[in-house]
């Protein structure tokens, strides 16, 4: 199975990096430099090494070995990297919205609210958790946070940092 982790926006400067917008809660992982990155743009497939890589506005500047200039960046356009499952993935399973939805939600022992929706967005899946008291919080949906996901109880387990639920 491959996982999408990013997508190149479009390049940046003149000596060869590319906007790439992340869609992976790894980035320091799956853009480490001396990574081996597999990408398709349409029917062509490229492999490409990352050089560096570096936050900027909310999205990655990544510099790849085989790129070393602004047009040759700026064919890679729209290309989508995948990877395989890090080995601590590799036990996980996706779940569909329906079966998250109507799930009771447990912190500390405790049954604290009920996960209502779940929000797609490009760094993952947020579940979004009715708390009895009335108010509405988001959650990412990451194994750190979301550590157990029990479909025939009917509970996900949560372990949120510090002011999550206040937000």
């Amino acid at each position: 199975m491959e996982l999408l982790i990013g997508r190149v926006v479009k390049s940046h400067g003149i000596k060869g990096e590319v906007v790439v917008e992340m869609a992976t809660d790894a980035p320091e992982i799956r853009f480490a430099q001396g990574a081996v990155l597999s990408g398709k743009q349409g029917n062509k497939e490229h492999t490409v090494t990352i050089e560096s890589a570096r936050p900027h506005q909310g999205r990655l500047l990544v510099k790849f070995k085989e790129i070393a200039d602004r047009n040759t960046a700026d064919s890679l356009r729209g290309t989508k990297f995948f990877a395989a499952p890090r080995e601590d993935e590799e036990d996980e399973e996706g779940f569909y919205d329906h079966e998250l939805e109507g799930l009771r939600v447990i912190h500390q022992g405790e049954e604290i609210g009920e996960v209502t929706g779940v929000m797609h967005g490009p760094a993952g899946e947020i579940l979004e958790v009715q708390l009895h008291e009335g108010k509405e919080v988001l959650i990412p949906f990451v194994h750190a946070i979301v550590p157990e996901v029990d479909l025939e109880a009917g509970t996900c387990t949560i372990t949120p940092p510090e002011g999550l639920l206040e937000l």
